[in-house]
């Protein structure tokens, strides 16, 4: 019967593929191994010594010596190979442990990256914070990340913090600068996600950063890096940015009125009709940047670097240039009734400063440390002389 006749070599491989077979195949693998390791050492020397000599007679005590120092060659091959065979395990293991501890951390990274989002959409302030905290931390950790927690700060500060206001929560745009309070508090969290952007600014690849539109009024930006960010058309009235880098940023049409930009960095930054009067560049380096149509009205540019920049039909009228360099900066219908100037004032080849309506009067000396200085965001603005 075909059952009866297929069993017994059912059973046969049932008997191989079992704990017996395995077992009797090490044994006839390590018995196998055992006699080539024989015939390595014991004929195989003999058998090469011969090969050497072609018949030629010589001692038996030289014979064996021969024979000796074939083994001993033999064995240390035997025991190189052995040794890089070794090694190249370890390797192999490292190898893997390595590729599972890596899978392990971005599964842990993005299991943190998610609960971090999930919490930016909590109705609770602390909770939020400690989200934009946990992606800074990340970003910080995982280079990976780092371009998509970036944007992400971004879009939470411009959906949080629209120009113009739009929830009952924030001032309104016709409050008074003094009447507002300092962003850190109203908003705690959005103040976190600018400090985090700032600093993550500083090692980012992407080329733009989209902050336009936002409301930024008595922003903490002291010595955050924010170059070739996009702030065009935000209010960043009476914002702090001591120190800032702005290199290649856009500011079209932004609100800096009363900013304190002390010796930040706006090198080739594009701040065509922007609104600055009242603003402090004390030191600040403004070379090549673009002030095209920009009101500059009551601005404090005191010993500001602003050779080759563009101040084409710029209001610089009441300004404080007492410093400034000038000397190759495009003054071409500029507006300069009653700016200040002193002896250290460098203006461009050929360009009358009296005839413009420049003030002639004394050099304000050293200016005073910044650490003196009231902090940024508490202090009061004064009120404008020039028209709003």
């Amino acid at each position: 019967m075909p059952m009866e006749t297929g069993e017994p070599g059912h059973r046969r491989g049932a008997w191989r593929d079992g704990p017996a077979g395995r077992r009797a195949a090490a044994v006839l693998g390590g018995v196998a191994a055992l006699i080539l390791l024989g015939a390595m050492f014991v004929v195989l020397p003999g058998v090469v010594v011969d090969h050497d000599l072609a018949g030629a007679s010589v001692a038996a005590q030289d014979r064996l010596k021969a024979v000796n120092d074939v083994r001993t060659t033999l064995l240390q091959v035997v025991g190189g190979l052995v040794v890089a065979f070794g090694a190249y395990a370890t390797w192999r293991q490292l190898r893997v442990s390595q590729d599972g501890l890596r899978a392990t951390q971005e599964g842990y990274v993005t299991d943190r990256f998610s609960r971090a989002v999930d919490q930016l959409g909590s109705d609770k302030l602390d909770v939020r914070i400690g989200g934009l905290h946990a992606l800074w931390r990340i970003a910080e950790q995982s280079a990976r990340d780092r371009e998509a927690i970036i944007s992400l700060q971004a879009a939470y500060l411009r959906t949080h913090l629209p120009w113009p206001p739009a929830g009952p929560e924030s001032p309104s745009a016709d409050v008074p600068i003094n009447d507002i309070a300092p962003l850190e508090t109203r908003a705690a969290d959005a103040q976190v996600a600018l400090t985090a952007l700032g600093v993550l600014c500083r090692d980012r690849e992407q080329s733009w950063v989209n902050l336009s539109v936002t409301d930024l009024r008595r922003a903490d930006c002291d010595g955050l890096w924010f170059p070739e960010v996009n702030f065009d058309r935000a209010c960043m009235e009476a914002a702090g940015l001591y120190h800032a880098n702005l290199t290649q940023a856009s500011l079209v049409a932004v609100n800096l009125r009363h900013a304190d930009l002390t010796t930040a960095i706006l090198r080739r930054a594009r701040c065509t009709l922007a609104d600055l009067r009242g603003a402090k560049l004390v030191e600040t380096d403004l070379r090549d940047a673009d002030f095209t149509g920009t009101d500059l009205r009551e601005a404090n540019l005191r010993k500001a670097a602003a050779h080759g920049a563009g101040f084409h039909r710029a209001d610089l009228r009441l300004a404080d240039l007492r410093g400034t360099d000038l000397s190759t900066a495009d003054l071409a219908e500029a507006r300069l009734t009653g700016a200040l100037a002193s002896e250290h004032t460098r203006w461009p080849a050929d360009f009358d400063h009296s005839a413009a309506g420049v003030v002639d009067t004394a050099d304000p000396g050293p200016e005073p440390s910044p650490l003196l200085q009231p902090p940024g965001m508490t202090w009061q603005a004064p009120p404008l002389r020039s028209a709003p």
